[in-house]
């Protein structure tokens, strides 16, 4: 290190605010701490991937009476170092990796890297106070993103299985099985199967183990679902009030969302769940795009309550569908509206439970809920062509829903 770095380092303490990036790896994580006015790196360290190797970070942290963290991809390589911090009380910043290359492009101009740099970058976002997003105590809403992630793959893993015992019974039944195939209904299939050869014998010894397996995905499945229908009610939600969301739908929704209240308009989380239309405008022409971007799994969680409501006679959702395709447009045109409308609906559902959730003794007290929930209907105060404001900072991590 040289000896204007110590320097620096040493009037660290009179600067003012120092914000320590960290470009995190499986095994090491390497720290750049750098002046917020003057983006100047002061010092780095790197430490192993451990926890002991976390003691000595945060003992090296400490000559900075005035800090913060910005850790590069805090939901993926960095979240358990993240986790760590915050739990410690620091202030800790997600930073994403597109961020830091922006940052490490711009400022060097040029491809060289290192995980100092990376590291340097990080902290530069974070200063900037535009790409970096407060990192969490993990909750509630973190086991269910983590019990909607197994229960999708467990359905994948399913799905697989059913594939694969419909082609042994193809061989085995002439025919085959009907599309629409359960466990139950394989076995009393496999029970009218007699093998006249060991090749058949094979094959309806492997259809009942796939059987077996079915069986025990199905119950998985169940077992579930009853966490997360448990997991909502438990989190006091009335989400599940609205028609068209089941449990899994309202896990997936708070989950994903984690808090309303971060989103300071209903056009910010619709752009957030990738239904807010995206304006193209070029000179004096302007059009309006479907949007491609935005979380997908909030996205479908959206979609599958549209399709739910239309289907419904009566709905609320049902009567805007219809006023769209009168308007003359198509269907997928009056879907994409439809869904817009829902966005505003679910966000002030999920605003009211987080106002109820701070002014109940036994719920979570001092959120800061500033935003407005006026409106309860999928027609009230929204707009078609939204060009939202982004969300206020805070990051989500990244299936099928009921």
């Amino acid at each position: 290190m040289s000896s204007a770095v110590l320097h620096d380092w040493a009037r660290a303490k009179e600067i003012g605010l120092i914000i320590i990036g960290i470009d995190p790896h499986k095994r090491v994580h390497t720290a750049s701490a750098v002046d917020a006015t003057t983006n100047q790196r002061l010092a780095s360290v790197e430490i192993d991937a451990s926890l002991a190797g976390y003691r000595r970070l945060k003992r090296w942290a400490e000559e900075f009476s005035d800090r913060r963290w910005a850790v590069e991809n805090a939901h993926g390589l960095g979240r358990h170092l993240a986790q760590w911090l915050v739990a410690r009380g620091e202030r800790v910043d997600d930073v994403a990796s597109t961020a830091t290359a922006r940052v490490r492009e711009l400022s060097r101009g040029g491809r060289r890297k290192n995980d100092v740099i990376d590291a340097a970058a990080a902290a530069s976002v974070a200063a900037l106070q535009g790409d970096a997003n407060p990192v969490l105590a993990e909750d509630a809403a973190t086991v269910l993103v983590l019990l909607d992630e197994r229960r999708d793959n467990v359905i994948t893993q399913r799905t697989r299985l059913v594939n694969q015992l419909h082609a042994l019974l193809r061989d085995l039944i002439p025919g085959g099985a009907p599309t629409d195939l359960t466990a139950a209904s394989a076995s009393r299939l496999l029970a009218g199967v007699r093998p006249a050869r060991p090749v058949e014998t094979a094959r309806k010894q492997l259809a009942r183990d796939l059987v077996t397996e079915i069986r025990a995905a199905d119950q998985r499945l169940k077992t579930l679902t009853a966490e997360i229908a448990a997991t909502v009610a438990a989190s006091g939600s009335r989400l599940t009030e609205v028609n068209g969301i089941g449990p899994v739908v309202a896990g997936r929704l708070l989950g994903r969302t984690r808090r309303a209240s971060r989103f300071p308009t209903p056009s910010a989380f619709a752009s957030y769940a990738g239904v807010a239309p995206v304006e193209v405008a070029s000179a004096d022409r302007a059009r309006h795009r479907l949007p491609r971007g935005g979380d997908r799994q909030l996205n479908l969680a959206l979609h599958i309550i549209a399709l739910t409501q239309v289907r419904m006679r009566g709905s609320a959702g049902r009567a805007y569908y219809d006023t769209k395709i009168a308007a003359g447009k198509t269907h997928n045109e009056a879907m994409r509206c439809l869904k817009r409308r829902l966005a505003d609906h679910v966000w002030r559902q999920m605003i009211r439970d987080e106002c109820t959730s701070a002014t109940d003794p036994g719920g979570q007290s001092g959120a800061a809920l500033t935003s407005s929930a006026a409106g309860s209907t999928p027609t009230t105060s929204s707009s078609d062509k939204s060009l939202p404001e982004p969300a206020t900072p805070d990051s989500t991590t990244a299936q099928s829903a009921a």
